[in-house]
């Protein structure tokens, strides 16, 4: 007691701020009333608040009683919180919460050390630092899981909110913080010294504590808190083999250390990942204690139970793991156990797979090291033989690894068999989500085992994935590969897949068409795609089951959207296109609108390729067509309609050696037309169609029309072109069957379709005349259609593909019946040309001598003109026009007698064709008088001939 009061007791710190002044009798007796808890004047117990309140004068004025007044205040803080406790769970809600003037002792209590640590830091703050968070650390253990208001397992921010709301120990923690902002400048070893010894104490139940501080201070409390769990980590031998989430429970701090870290990773990951990767490259120096030696494997437990930790630092590991890097690591871990090696091999597995920020840079990063490229890396890049082998092995863990996760996902939980429970994620793959092109590229890279890897992982994702990831990454690999062998994997990928991913074709053709008409890809990738597809369903064809069938059936749902590929305005996606459909089976059930609209397409096409001069367009343009003919009598006939509309369009006609189209009729930017013209000329007058009928002529002024620019092609390459459109027609009229067209004879073809091309050639030449009589006029009459004889004889000699047309009806009798229009006004134009020629020969109108030698030769093939007559043709080189012109009377002649109606064609079973017995339309040999006449005017030259023409 005397020592207390004796002024030279031992030293201690020095005295605080000036107290009240007290005399030595006054400090007396406030040392025995705090010794005795009573009122030495008055002889009265004194109260809790008057006790605590001593206490505070004592620490202020006698400065040797300060452990004594600090036990006190220890007492005082205890009851604040067990105070504050009782009413959170409501018995001490009838006692008004808490004793009587309590707050106000805390307060001054705060106060009163505050103003020492003040005064004097450096003296101060390690003692009340100290006793501060000892007194945390007691308090926490001692109502941890006694009151309902602290469950045992309450996480850190749970505790932490509900110390907080405790003014006992929030003073508690202002007070530390206070001596450690104070000594943060000068020593904080011993303030942060007593935190840990604390943690060390109290853990897990003080861990708010630190992690509160560890706000407020983080580069202090990180580094520190990471220094003291290793220290635990190498003292208790580290984590049992085999374990990756788990702490060993002879480790009791590691767990602490996760906790704090994970609390202060919210706002400090910054900090958090600097020390840890501080802490990595320093183990692997060349001065390193034991302590460290063990730094690895710490690090890999504190991400494996943390997966916040492991975010906070994954980001930055690549590029922190440089080759050198690699390099110590691995003769840091060369003297190790097999048995740890593997273990830490393991970890390392797991912790990728939990790995979901940079997760593709990470992928990118173990496959490099793994498979490093085949140039030369200079020294100082390159990793040992070792890294590369443990990288390899860490590749096929993981791959591993995820193919148990993937496939072990999801199933029926023991308590409920009927429902699954949620399949579980896997951060790595649902990162790699957003990377599957990604893959794909490095994929078709086919570098060694390294597109083994990534095409078994892509495997994996597509699974992992659901519903579309599957068709997505199937998309890609048709949207990327060149070649076979790159296209390959795409059906590997089908067949790892098709068992597990329901309907996964028919997904990957709808992605596939819908990218395409999205325009989400460049024209060359889309053009590529389309020839992929066209590749890959002609495989196994043979099959039904195969996947080239199943993909041609997929496909063939979406024939009306890759028919508007046809007419795309690139010319690779649009030959593209036609190739795929070229091969692609055509669905059964049809709408007649898309069949239709896919035929338009594709004769647009191929005159397209026509012009471009691309075979290989050409061939997917004449096969597509071939295959659309086959499909119905409707599509056959649409085809031939379109072709022969096509041809005869006059901005195709150079293509075929005809006129090409005249330029557009434009005076200073204004087109005029005189066919308007004329009927504004003529509104108000009425004309006849006499010869004095006045026609509007043209703008005087003006001039001349230009000339017509003679043709562009070439007459061989006009001639190709000819003889490969007439193949491809009379391939359409044999539906779809290939047999080479003879230019001489063309074989027969099916009527039906003859009907077809003759339609279509009567409503392309003279559409005012389609569906008219077939019946043969009088010459008298003839004379009314002059205006449309002129027309169709004009489209004659601006079309030399319209004689062919007519040899190709003829072949399929009674076609030509239907033409009889052309035909009579053809003739009339022939005859009136012979009629007016004032010529020595037929010779100078070459034109007109073809066309009634082809004229003739049409007739008696299509059966309209009897052999005897039909053989006249032969004659027309070696005559005069007035000659030609009475021969070409004699077979208007006849067929004004005998009519060109498919009534006159009976069908012969036995060949299968429609033929004409002309012994049934009675002698024709008056009908061969002037022939004879000719015949025998020009013995000397044409006696030779006359052999033939005898009935």
């Amino acid at each position: 007691m005397s020592a207390l009061c004796d002024p030279s007791g031992p030293p201690g710190p020095p005295a605080s701020p000036a107290p009240p002044p007290l005399s030595a009798q006054e400090l007396w007796q406030e040392v025995r009333a705090f010794l005795s808890g009573a009122d030495p004047v008055r002889g009265q117990q004194l109260s809790a608040r008057e006790h605590a309140r001593c206490a505070l004068l004592l620490l202020r004025c006698l400065p040797p009683a300060r452990h004594a007044a600090l036990d006190h205040l220890r007492a005082v803080f205890d009851e604040a919180v067990a105070a504050h406790l009782a009413q959170l769970d409501g018995a001490g809600a009838g006692a008004g919460g808490e004793p009587a003037g309590l707050a106000e002792v805390l307060q001054e209590a705060q106060a009163t050390l505050a103003e020492f640590v003040r005064a004097n830091p450096r003296a101060w703050a390690p003692a009340v630092s100290a006793w501060a968070i000892e007194l945390l650390g007691q308090l926490s253990s001692k109502y941890a899981g006694q009151q309902q208001r602290v469950p045992h397992a309450a996480g850190l921010n749970e505790l932490l909110q509900l110390w907080m709301a405790c003014r006992a120990t929030r003073a508690l923690l202002d007070i530390y913080t206070q001596c450690l902002a104070a000594m943060i400048g000068l020593c904080p070893d011993a303030c942060v010294d007593a935190l840990l010894d604390a943690s060390g104490r109290h853990s897990p139940h003080f861990d708010w504590v630190v992690a509160h501080i560890g706000s407020a201070f983080p580069s202090t409390i990180i580094s520190r808190v990471l220094s003291c769990g290793l220290k635990d980590f190498c003292a208790h031998g580290g984590a049992p083999p085999g374990d990756t989430s788990a702490p060993d429970k002879r480790v009791p701090k590691i767990a602490s250390v996760v906790g704090i870290l994970g609390h202060l990773a919210s706002r400090h990951a910054a900090s958090i990942r600097h020390e840890l990767l501080r802490l990595f490259h320093e183990s692997l120096g060349p001065g390193r204690d034991p302590t460290q030696a063990a730094a690895v494997p710490f690090l890999l437990q504190l991400a494996a139970m943390s997966p916040l930790l492991l975010a906070t630092v994954s980001g930055e590991l690549v590029e922190a793991l440089k080759p050198s890097v690699l390099n110590q690591l691995q003769q840091h871990l060369a003297g190790r156990p097999r048995e740890e090696l593997e273990n830490m091999l393991n970890m390392a597995v797991h912790l990728v797979c939990q790995t979901s920020a940079g997760a593709y840079r990470l992928l990118q990063f173990l496959l490099d090291t793994a498979m490093p490229a085949s140039v030369i890396t200079p020294p100082g890049l390159a990793v040992h033989d070792g890294v590369r082998e443990a990288c390899d092995r860490l590749v096929q863990l993981l791959l591993l690894h995820l193919q148990k996760l993937v496939h072990g996902r999801g199933g029926a939980g023991p308590g409920d068999p009927v429902r699954p429970p949620p399949p579980r994620p896997v951060p790595f793959l649902e990162e790699l989500r957003g990377h599957v092109r990604e893959l794909c590229v490095e994929t078709l890279r086919l570098e060694r085992k390294r597109h083994l890897w990534l095409h078994q992982l892509l495997g994996l994702l597509a699974l992992y994935g659901g519903p579309s990831c599957g068709p997505e990454a199937m998309c890609h690999l048709l949207t990327l590969a060149r070649g076979q062998e790159e296209l390959a994997l795409a059906a590997q990928l089908h067949a790892v897949l098709s068992a597990c991913v329901a309907d996964l074709l028919p997904a990957t053709a709808h992605r596939c068409v819908l990218q395409i008409h999205a325009g989400a890809l460049p024209e060359p990738h889309a053009a590529q795609l389309l020839r992929n597809l066209a590749l890959l369903a002609q495989w196994e064809a043979e099959g039904s089951a195969g996947l080239g069938a199943q993909l041609g059936a997929a496909l063939a749902q979406h024939l009306h959207d890759l028919g508007q590929l046809l007419l795309h305005c690139s010319p690779e996606v649009a030959e593209a296109a036609a190739l795929l459909l070229s091969v692609c089976p055509l669905p059964r059930a049809l709408r007649p609108a898309h069949l239709f609209v896919t035929v338009r397409s594709a004769a647009l096409q191929f005159f397209l390729a026509l012009r471009r001069r691309s075979p290989a367009g050409l061939g997917y343009s004449e096969r597509l067509l071939a295959r659309l003919s086959a499909v119905s009598p409707a599509a056959m006939k649409a085809v031939l309609q379109l072709l022969v509309e096509g041809a005869l369009h006059r901005g195709n006609a150079e293509l075929f050696g005809g006129r090409p189209e005249p330029p557009s009729d434009e005076v200073e930017g204004v087109r005029l037309s005189l066919l308007d013209g004329n009927r504004r000329f003529t509104a108000a007058v009425t004309f006849g169609g006499g010869v004095w009928s006045v026609f509007h002529a043209g703008v005087i002024g003006h001039g001349l029309k230009p000339p017509v620019a003679p043709p562009q092609q070439e007459p061989e390459e006009a001639a190709h072109n000819a003889q490969r459109f007439l193949s491809l027609l009379l391939r359409c009229c044999r539906g779809g069957r290939y047999a080479p067209a003879d230019a001489a004879r063309p074989a027969a073809i099916n009527p039906e379709a003859a009907k077809a091309v003759a339609a279509a050639l009567v409503e392309a030449v003279c559409p005012d005349a389609a569906g008219g009589e077939l019946g043969w006029p009088p010459e008298e009459q003839a004379r009314g259609t002059v205006e449309r004889d002129l027309r169709i004889g004009r489209h004659f000699r601006e079309h030399p593909l319209l004689f062919p047309l007519l040899r190709l009806v003829a072949a399929g009798p009674p076609a030509l019946c239907y033409c009889s229009v052309l035909l009579r006004g053809l003739a009339a134009t022939l005859v009136a040309h012979w009629e007016a020629s004032r010529d020595p020969d037929t010779a100078s109108s070459p034109w007109h001598l073809q066309a009634s030698c082809a004229l003739v030769s049409c007739l008696a093939e299509g059966s309209l003109l009897p052999p005897v007559l039909g053989n006249m043709q032969e004659l027309f080189p070696e005559l005069a026009p007035f000659e030609v012109r009475l021969l070409l009377l004699a077979a208007w002649g006849y067929l004004r007698d005998h009519g060109p109606l498919p009534q006159k064609f009976v069908f012969q079973p036995e060949r299968g064709v429609f033929a004409r017995d002309f012994a049934r339309d009675g002698d024709a040999g008056r009908y061969l008088a002037v022939l004879h006449s000719v015949l025998h005017k020009n013995i000397d030259r044409l006696g030779l001939l006359s052999g033939r023409f005898q009935t």
